[in-house]
C-alpha cells in the first residue's frame, strides 16, 4: 500500500506539471521573451507547490531523470524506480490529453517553433548533437542541485523552493534551445498525442529527450557521489 500511495503521487504530480508548465507554454506560445518566462515560471512554481504536496509522500521525483538519480544514489529501489517511471509516463500522458482539451485538439501541443517547449525540437540550435548536449547539461545542472539540496535534512524546509528555481533557472535558458525537456516522461506524453493527431515528427525525435536527461541525471549522481564519499572521509 504504501508503495502504491508513492506511485499516485508521481502520477498526479506529473500531471500536474504537464497541465501547468505545458498549458502555459501553449498559452502564451513563448514567441517572445515574456512568453519564456512564463513558462519558466510555471514548471517552477509548480514544483514548489507539488515538493510541499507530495513530496512527504514520494519525494516528488515527478521526473524519470530525478528518479534514475534517486537510484544511482541508493534512495530509491529497483522496483520503486520502475514504478515511479510507469506512473511518471501516464500521468504525463494524460496531463498533455487534459492540455489538448483545454485548447482544442492534440495539435495545440506543437506545431510552430514557439510550442517546441512542449515536446520537442531544436529552437536555436539546429543540430541533434547540440539539442543533445544541451539536455545533459542543464539535467546535470537541475539534478545536482537537487541531490545537494535534498543531503541534508535541515533543508528540508527550503528544498522545495530551492528544487523549483532550478528547473525555473533551466528552463530559461533552454527554451529557445530545445524547448527545455530535463524530464523524458513530460516530453513523451505529449509526443505520443501529436502522434496520434497523424504528427510523428515529435515522437521521432523524441529520444534525444530520453538519452540526454538520463544521462545527464546520471552524470549528476556519480560525480555527487564521487564528491558526498571524499566529504565523508
Amino acid at each position: 500500500m504504501k508503495s502504491f500511495k508513492k506511485y499516485v503521487a508521481e502520477f498526479i504530480g506529473t500531471m500536474v506539471l504537464v497541465i501547468v508548465g505545458c498549458g502555459v507554454a501553449v498559452a502564451t506560445g513563448c514567441s517572445d521573451n515574456g512568453g519564456i518566462v512564463a513558462t519558466a515560471l510555471a514548471f517552477g512554481l509548480a514544483i514548489v507547490a507539488l515538493a510541499y504536496t507530495i513530496g512527504s509522500i514520494s519525494g516528488c521525483h515527478i521526473n524519470p531523470a530525478v528518479s534514475l538519480a534517486m537510484l544511482i544514489t541508493k534512495k530509491i529501489s529497483a522496483l520503486d524506480f520502475l514504478g515511479y517511471v510507469i506512473a511518471q509516463t501516464l500521468g504525463a500522458t494524460l496531463g498533455a490529453s487534459i492540455v489538448a482539451l483545454f485548447f482544442k485538439g492534440f495539435d495545440s501541443l506543437g506545431g510552430n517553433q514557439a510550442q517546441a517547449v512542449l515536446t520537442v525540437g531544436y529552437g536555436e540550435v539546429g543540430s541533434l548533437f547540440v539539442a543533445l548536449a544541451v539536455e545533459i547539461v542543464l539535467t546535470f545542472i537541475f539534478v545536482f542541485a537537487i541531490l545537494g539540496v535534498t543531503s541534508k535534512d535541515e533543508n528540508g524546509r527550503v528544498s522545495g523552493l530551492v528544487i523549483g528555481l532550478s528547473l525555473t533557472l533551466v528552463h530559461l535558458l533552454g527554451i529557445r534551445l530545445t524547448g527545455t525537456s530535463v524530464n523524458p516522461a513530460r516530453s513523451f506524453g505529449p509526443a505520443l498525442l501529436q502522434a496520434f493527431a497523424g504528427n510523428t515528427d515529435a515522437l521521432a525525435q523524441v529520444w534525444i529527450f530520453i538519452v540526454g536527461p538520463l544521462a545527464g541525471a546520471a552524470l549528476a549522481a556519480l560525480i555527487f557521489k564521487l564528491l558526498f564519499s571524499k566529504k565523508e572521509a
